[in-house]
């Protein structure tokens, strides 16, 4: 989803009820950086295709969830009404990964390429396994292709030119 400036937003919690009258709010993080959330300043609440910038108080983790006060909502009844709003930041503005890890909003729509077929087609959804993760591939030439994310597999991830390197498995094309 585009956000207020026309960057892309990046959903890391979801509002899931508020907590006490003064207008604090209950959040399900939706990232494994939860110390992200300690750092934030402001973040962009998304519901109802309706994006308004809110400025972050405090937060506290609280019961597997988080405690956010947020400057701009200030009772209960005003938390209430942002029940299952996602809490977002802009693409730019998402926590550091290490070398070598990608968010799954950068790998969809890379073009894909093996070593042996050449060019296969675009990466369209990525499934989330117990395992390891799934790509789904639209190839113009073998329909749609399940490639497993392992280091066997994925030779290389170039953000900047759009593409991925795969070596397939045999019998992923059969």
């Amino acid at each position: 989803m585009k956000g207020l400036d026309s960057k892309e937003l990046v959903s890391i919690g979801r509002i899931v009820g508020s907590h006490g009258y003064k207008g604090t709010v209950k959040v399900e993080p939706l990232t494994d950086f939860l110390q992200r959330f300690q750092e934030l300043k402001e973040v962009k609440l998304y519901k109802t295709k309706k994006i308004e910038k809110m400025t972050v108080e405090s937060c506290s983790p609280y019961k597997g969830l988080l405690l956010m006060k947020l400057q701009e909502i200030s009772n209960k009844e005003d938390a209430q009404s942002y029940h299952n709003a996602l809490l977002c930041v802009d693409e730019d503005d998402v926590y550091p990964l290490p070398k070598g890890y990608y968010y799954h909003f950068q790998l969809v729509g890379l073009a894909v390429h093996d070593t042996q077929k050449g060019y296969l087609g675009t990466i369209i959804e990525i499934l989330e396994t117990g395992a390891n993760d799934v790509y789904v591939v639209d190839s113009p030439v073998y329909g749609e292709i399940l490639i497993p994310a392992i280091k066997q597999v994925i030779l290389e991830v170039d953000l900047e030119a759009g593409s991925m390197q795969v070596k397939l498995l045999d019998g992923l094309l059969d």
